[in-house]
């Protein structure tokens, strides 16, 4: 993981230590459910018209799920997205120590209890768990999403035919502490730009040495 590390490095550059930190954690959950099957422009569109039309994270609760769908209409399955937004502002209400609309005591948890409560929420997966504990809160967690897991995968970090969660268990622990974010984001970087799903730019990789699929 060091040696790719610091190959990524000479590529895409070297990131700041540590854990992010640097979100609002009900802003990043959101974010991230409006990012699925969309890409990052019309997922941006479609959350600035969300905090447009609803100021606080409380009356977008209690919102007709609707006037939600309407406004993050641009970024695609309007209807299914949501649904799935409102529920989650419910349920962290009904969970919360008291009762407020808020996660930012998840600090006060263990990762894996950070992850088995936000895991809990409707819709809410390892990957979208991970942006949150690692992007808003600074926790120790590292998402895999398709460009991380295609990467890794061929790399021989990853079991072929892995589940998510399992990748997720594993790039945590191979991660040295403390470089989580510049190894997902450099990861993700080199999915987008070189290691395409159809057509990977093998010849011009830094990593084709130390790649086992290389070769195929």
């Amino acid at each position: 993981m060091r040696a790719i590390r610091d190959r990524l490095r000479l590529v895409y550059g070297e990131l700041p230590a540590g854990p992010g930190g640097h979100g609002h954690p009900i802003a990043e959950l959101v974010l991230t459910v409006l990012s699925q099957s969309t890409n990052d422009r019309n997922r941006d569109i479609a959350y600035v018209r969300l905090r447009d039309r609803f100021y606080e994270w409380t009356e977008m609760r209690d919102a007709p799920v609707n006037e939600i769908e309407e406004a993050i209409r641009p970024g695609g399955i309007s209807k299914v997205k949501s649904a799935r937004i409102k529920d989650i502002l419910t349920a962290i209400t009904q969970t919360s120590p008291d009762g407020g609309l808020w996660l930012d005591w998840l600090r006060d948890l263990s990762v894996p209890e950070a992850q088995e409560y936000l895991c809990s929420l409707p819709g809410v997966g390892r990957k979208t768990a991970a942006c949150v504990l690692l992007f808003a809160l600074g926790m120790r967690d590292v998402p895999v999403d398709t460009h991380v897991s295609r990467v890794g995968t061929r790399l021989g970090l990853f079991r072929p035919g892995a589940p998510f969660v399992e990748m997720h268990d594993t790039m945590l622990a191979l991660t040295p502490p403390g470089e989580e974010l510049e190894l997902h984001m450099n990861l993700l970087r080199h999915g987008r730009r070189t290691c395409h799903a159809r057509r990977p730019q093998c010849r011009s990789c830094a990593l084709l040495r130390m790649c086992p699929s290389a070769e195929r």
